[in-house]
């Protein structure tokens, strides 16, 4: 098996232009995405996390070419795809797939769960009826429903069930790499564990990588390997999954994982509080966007977009403070590292 990674994203960006016409100008640029690059190995499952609106979903449909980049390069198994026409982009619509995140509007209503399940294998597969319903069946099987539900409509399920004829669907061409979209924030919290849990045992059983994008670190943490922090447009922090649970460096990344409610009830932290709304993105603030609620922000801050920087094997921080050397403590105090 080859040793490069299955996915690469390099500098990638995306602008939707506001207003203007076909001769005018747009009057406005809402940048969603702002050089956003990292890898995803194969069998990796990687998270994408971040507050709504900074940019995530942007991504994950920009894997998928539902939206074309404004600039960057998006690599799959080696092959550059962003700019390929769509006779030639059909090989590769069948080895990425997606789970949306609301299981509701993305199922046809008026569709049986067959037609559901064997719509990607009729566009894709050359396999007659009978052999599209087998696979329908197995398929369903494995994600815990019945034989005997292929002839039922979405509405007789319930919203966990409809997630997982969601993931049935996704699995029907035998994908590499599922781009996963809040695939359970929508679910009760009960539910949101069944749905996590048959995801990893999926992912071991059909040889997937995952990108997962969600807004909760907690469940992003259970399934990820490697995590990749979103801000406005940006990759801020990127870090295997278990240094976000004990060493996480970027003010924002200890904001978001403050908001994670802890198990046990003996254990006390403070929250680490972020001042202010987030930016317009139609208007972004110079330097780093996070500056404006930032307590540790410095003037160069205000003045510089910071660059990526390793700060250890596998963990990269955009931020000022890191890269000048001081650690940011638990409570979002900058001191002075060790030497």
């Amino acid at each position: 098996m080859s040793d490069r990674p299955l996915l690469e994203l390099h500098d990638l960006v995306k602008h939707f232009p506001l207003g203007g016409g076909l001769v005018s100008q747009p009057r406005a640029l809402v940048r969603a995405v702002e050089g956003i690059s990292f890898t995803v190995a194969r069998g990796e499952s990687f998270g994408l996390v971040g507050e709504s609106g900074c940019g995530k979903t942007t991504v994950g449909r920009l894997i998928l070419r539902l939206i074309e980049p404004t600039r960057g390069r998006v690599v799959f198994d080696g092959q550059e795809i962003q700019h390929l026409d769509r006779r030639r982009m059909r090989p590769f619509r069948r080895r990425i797939q997606m789970i949306f995140q609301d299981p509701y509007s993305c199922l046809d209503p008026r569709l049986r769960v067959e037609a559901i399940v064997t719509e990607p294998l009729s566009a894709f597969a050359r396999l007659d009826k009978a052999k599209r319903r087998e696979v329908a069946a197995g398929l369903l099987e494995k994600v815990g429903l019945r034989t005997d539900d292929l002839a039922k409509y979405p509405h007789e399920f319930s919203g966990g069930q409809r997630q997982r004829l969601g993931i049935a669907r996704a699995l029907s061409l035998r994908p590499d790499l599922i781009v996963a979209d809040e695939p359970v924030s929508a679910l009760d919290v009960s539910i949101q564990a069944q749905v996590i849990n048959l995801m990893g045992d999926l992912k071991e059983e059909f040889h997937l990588s995952y990108v997962f994008i969600s807004h909760d670190l907690s469940v992003v943490e259970h399934i990820c390997e490697r995590i990749g922090v979103m801000y406005l447009g940006r990759l801020v922090e990127l870090a295997p999954s278990d240094i976000f649970a004990g060493a996480p460096l970027h003010p924002y990344t200890k904001t978001l994982l403050s908001a994670v409610p802890f198990p046990d009830p003996r254990q006390k932290r403070r929250p680490v509080m972020m001042e202010g709304d987030a930016p317009n993105p139609l208007a972004p603030p110079p330097g780093c966007a996070f500056h404006p609620r930032c307590v540790e922000a410095g003037d160069i801050c205000r003045r510089q977009v910071p660059a990526p920087s390793i700060v250890a094997d596998g963990h990269m921080v955009a931020c000022h403070a890191v890269r000048a050397g001081r650690e940011i403590g638990p409570e979002g105090v900058a001191q002075e590292s060790p030497r």
